[in-house]
C-alpha cells in the first residue's frame, strides 16, 4: 500500500484528469477524490488539468489525445456508467474501457481508471465517497503507484 510518506516530495510532470459530464453529480465526487489523491502525491491543483467531456464514451479519445502533447506524466479518467433497460450501458463501459487501456499502452503512461459502472446511482453514490470509499481517489493512487513502479525499470531495477 502506499502513503503519503512513501510519494516523492516533488514528483515530475502534469496530471491530466478527464472527466465525464453524464451523471455529473457523482462524477464531482470522483474528481474531488482523485484531485486530494493527487496533492497527497505531491500534485497541486496548479499541476493538474482537468478536462470534462460529455460521457464515458468520449474519455479515451480525450485522454489519448492528451497523452499525445507529451505534457503528462500520468492520467486519471472518472465518469459513471449506470445499468439501464438496454445494452447500451454494456457497450459504453467496454468501449471506454478498451480505449482507456489502449491510450495508456500505445503513449506508455499510466491512466487511473476510474470509471463507475454500476447498476444503480445509490451503487454509483456509495464507490464516490460513500460506504465504498472514492474510486476516483483510488484511481488516481493506482495511476501515481505505476508511474512508480514503471520509474523503476528506467533505472534499471526490476519491480
Amino acid at each position: 500500500m502506499s502513503g503519503a510518506s512513501e510519494h516523492a516530495a516533488s514528483p515530475a510532470g502534469r496530471v491530466l484528469v478527464v472527466a465525464s459530464r453524464f451523471n455529473e453529480g457523482v462524477t464531482h465526487r470522483l474528481v474531488e477524490g482523485a484531485l486530494s489523491a493527487l496533492a497527497e502525491a505531491g500534485y497541486g491543483e496548479d499541476r493538474v488539468d482537468l478536462v470534462w467531456v460529455p460521457g464515458a464514451f468520449e474519455m479515451p479519445l480525450a485522454v489519448d489525445r492528451g497523452l499525445a502533447t507529451g505534457s503528462y506524466a500520468l492520467a486519471v479518467a472518472v465518469g459513471v456508467v449506470i445499468q439501464g433497460e438496454t445494452p447500451h450501458f454494456r457497450f459504453v463501459a467496454e468501449a471506454a474501457t478498451r480505449g482507456l487501456a489502449e491510450a495508456a499502452t500505445r503513449h506508455g503512461i499510466p491512466v487511473g481508471f476510474g470509471l463507475l459502472t454500476c447498476d444503480t446511482l445509490a451503487q454509483a453514490l456509495a464507490r464516490a465517497g460513500g460506504d465504498a470509499g472514492n474510486k476516483g481517489e483510488e484511481a488516481a493512487r493506482a495511476a501515481f503507484d505505476t508511474l512508480r513502479a514503471l520509474a523503476r525499470f528506467e533505472h534499471g531495477a526490476s519491480a
